[in-house]
């Protein structure tokens, strides 16, 4: 067992989703990019970020991941959020700056696991809904409107 199953194993809860829970992951939640970047690198669970939100709600990883096997992974309507950050900061050096100014706050779709054909095991998957430019506010607090959203 590796570190970051064993973290994994130690919160509190019986299921991954109750475990996640326990630490403000969970359906509907909004959470800061950088901090579930953060997550899924503790935790070892794999961290997706779509882009179109009927593929999203709709359909599974699986499903997404087989019907777009071919297309270039920058060309993709999601993308693991860890291959995001690091296209984003290499593109843009000041993009760290400005999460810091604007923190980008993605919304939270599932929870769950996915068959890794590579290894013949089962990884845990958290998949996260991207906010659309439209949608970005810089005048209205993220956090409270996600903690709002959960009373």
């Amino acid at each position: 067992m590796d570190n970051t199953e064993a973290a994994r194993n130690a919160l509190r809860g019986t299921t991954l989703s109750e475990k996640l829970a326990s630490i403000g992951i969970e359906h509907g939640r909004m959470i800061e990019i950088r901090n579930l970047d953060a997550v899924g690198r503790d935790y070892g669970i794999a961290v997706f970020l779509f882009f179109e939100k009927e593929l999203a709600t709709t359909r599974t990883l699986a499903q997404v991941e087989d019907e777009f096997r071919q297309v270039p992974e920058y060309e993709r309507p999601y993308v693991r959020v860890d291959r995001f950050l690091r296209f984003t900061q290499e593109n843009d050096p000041s993009f760290s700056r400005t999460l810091d100014e604007f923190p980008l706050m993605v919304e939270i779709v599932g929870v769950g696991e996915l068959h890794d054909p590579a290894t013949g095991r089962t990884i845990p998957v958290i998949t996260g809904m991207m906010p659309f430019l439209d949608e970005f506010d810089v005048d209205i607090d993220p956090v409270a409107r996600s903690e709002e959203h959960h009373r």
